[in-house]
Formats: C-alpha cells, sequence, structure tokens
C-alpha cells in the first residue's frame, strides 16, 4: 500500500512538474512575440511612381547617409514647376481688386487673402503708417522686371522698392532646374536633428530644405517675413502656398492642398511629398478633419501601415515640420 501511494504521489509531482514547465515556456515565447512586434518599426520605402511624371525625373544613384548607412537613394531632378496646378496670380494690380487677382499671405498662423482691400488696408493691419502700396488712383506698386524680382528680393533692399508687392513670374525661372537626393528606405534615428536655417546655419551638413511634394516642388524653409516686412515690401504666396525667387525657383511656404496627393484607403490623411530623410509627409488633417494628437517634436509619428511619418503644419505658420527624425544625405 506504501508503495501505491508513494508512485501516485511521484507520478502527480512529475505530471505537476511538466505542466509548470510547459506553462512557463509558452510564456517566454508569447512574450517575446510581443516584445518583437512592439519594438519593429516599419519601414516603408519612397514609391516613385506617386510623383507626376511631366516635370520630375527620378534615377537610383549610392549616397551615404548622415549616421554612415551606405544604402541607394532617389536622385530627383526637377525644373521647378509644377504641373498640376498653375502659378500665381500673387499681387492684385489695384486696390479694388478681388481675391481672384492676388494670392495670400502668412501671418500669425492665419492665411489672408492678398485682395486690393487688403492692400489698402496694410497700415492699419501692421498698425503702422509707412505703409502705402498704392498711388492716388489705387495703382499698386508691383515689380514688374527680373532685375527688380531681384532688387526687391534682397534681404538689404533699398529705399528705391519700400512698399512695392514683389512679384516673380515664371518667365524668369525658364532654365532653372532643381536636384535633390533622398534614401530609398529611410533609417530612423534615435536623435532628432533640427534644420539649417540656411547658409551658416547651426549645422553646415544639416539640410534646410525640408522635403519635396509630390509634383517635384521644394517644401522649403519658413519664408523670412521679418525680413521682407522690415523694408515694407509684400512677397504674397500663390494660392497653393508657393512663390518664386531666381535662385530656388518656384517653392512652397505652406501646405493649402493644391499640390498632388495620394489619398489613404483608411480615411488617414493624404501623402503629399517626402521629407529629406525619406519618410512620407502627410496632410496635417485626416478625412474628417481631425489631426493627430501624439505628433512629436518634427510633427511626427508611426503607425502599422505607414511607419514613421510626418504631417504638415497648418499653412498660417509658415511651416511643413521641424526637424528630420531620420537619417539623410549630407
Amino acid at each position: 500500500m506504501k508503495n501505491i501511494l508513494f508512485l501516485l504521489l511521484s507520478c502527480t509531482l512529475l505530471l505537476f512538474s511538466c505542466n509548470s514547465c510547459s506553462s512557463d515556456s509558452n510564456n517566454d515565447i508569447t512574450d517575446d512575440i510581443v516584445d518583437d512586434e512592439s519594438s519593429s518599426e516599419v519601414v516603408v520605402n519612397v514609391e516613385p511612381s506617386y510623383f507626376t511624371t511631366n516635370d520630375v525625373t527620378i534615377t537610383t544613384v549610392p549616397c551615404i547617409l548622415s549616421d554612415g548607412t551606405e544604402t541607394d537613394c532617389y536622385q530627383i531632378v526637377t525644373n521647378s514647376t509644377p504641373s498640376d496646378h498653375e502659378m500665381g496670380p500673387w499681387c492684385p494690380d489695384n486696390i479694388a481688386d478681388n481675391t481672384e487677382a492676388g494670392g495670400i499671405w502668412l501671418e500669425g498662423g492665419e492665411v489672408y487673402d492678398v485682395d486690393g482691400a487688403f492692400i489698402e488696408n496694410m497700415a492699419s493691419f501692421y498698425d503702422d503708417s509707412n505703409w502705402l502700396m498704392y498711388d492716388a488712383n489705387g495703382t499698386i506698386y508691383v515689380t514688374e522686371t527680373e532685375e527688380d524680382c531681384i532688387n526687391a528680393a534682397n534681404p538689404n533692399v533699398g529705399a528705391a522698392y519700400e512698399n512695392f508687392c514683389v512679384e516673380c513670374i515664371p518667365s524668369y525661372i525658364t532654365d532653372l532646374s532643381q536636384t535633390w537626393v533622398i534614401p530609398i528606405s529611410p533609417v530612423l534615428q534615435e536623435d532628432k536633428v533640427y534644420f539649417a536655417t540656411g547658409p551658416g546655419g547651426p549645422m553646415s551638413t544639416v539640410p534646410s530644405t525640408r522635403g519635396v511634394a509630390l509634383n517635384g516642388i521644394e517644401y522649403s524653409a519658413p519664408a523670412p517675413v521679418n525680413n521682407i516686412l522690415s523694408a515694407y515690401t509684400l512677397a504674397p504666396f500663390d494660392d497653393a502656398g508657393g512663390h518664386i525667387n531666381v535662385h530656388q525657383g518656384y517653392h512652397y511656404h505652406a501646405a493649402t492642398g493644391l499640390s498632388t496627393a495620394i489619398e489613404q484607403d483608411d480615411n488617414y490623411a493624404p501623402l503629399i511629398g517626402y521629407a529629406m530623410d525619406g519618410h512620407g509627409i502627410y496632410e496635417m488633417l485626416d478625412g474628417d478633419g481631425n489631426e493627430p494628437t501624439d505628433l512629436d517634436d518634427c510633427r511626427g509619428h508611426s503607425d502599422d501601415i505607414r511607419g514613421y511619418h510626418y504631417h504638415v503644419d497648418a499653412a498660417g505658420n509658415n511651416n511643413f515640420i521641424n526637424c528630420l527624425q531620420g537619417a539623410y544625405v549630407q
């Protein structure tokens, strides 16, 4: 009888021991899968077919990224003119002109129509009586030549161009091309990198260009609004958020929804371009008019479909994104 009880007790202990081992083993495997899934980052390559074909040429080139990664990049060459929307107008001709005669101005987070009434009320708008951009007949002073465009856009513009509406037109950039190189497969970094503001910026190897729209137009650094206004000039943007200088060509300072966009199947904000690190740039709002609430300092976040990506800032902020979270071509 004692032998039988001993055998039964031994089997029970053995069975309990095996079940415990099996249970612990399954839990470890499950934990590893969860950890792997939670730590993995979806990487979404740049898709060249999304770019418009009439004004953009894309080739694959070898490149070295800012973190030392040797990889392949897309070299994007454009003539700096969009094929998916018209450029201009920028400056109205008379203070009686309606909104169709002019572009927009970005101030204090808001977008304002640059119509005749806006020009007429500049002194009140900026609480400065020195603003008077029109003559006794209501005709607005507008730059008329390429030389005027260049001189008026100079940060050290002279008094001769005070109270002028600066308008540079597409015929000034017929021979201009722009080239950008961005990684095909974006490489996410632990530390973000803030943009250089221009030549001699905080880090000369950091780009100041924010990215490239799907029509090949540059997402530029914020326009130097204070310099423009301090010279008593106004350089409006067209309704697409762009204007021209002879060095950059046509470029954007705001996303207003007029350029090429790739709609998403899940009602997500549309894709409108790529940042210089190869991560996608999406519109600010989704199909229901909602802005993401979990954006980081760069205006980026991740999901399981698009990986890490950015959302543009409000048009009135004269801004797109604030920094790069991925490695870029130096």
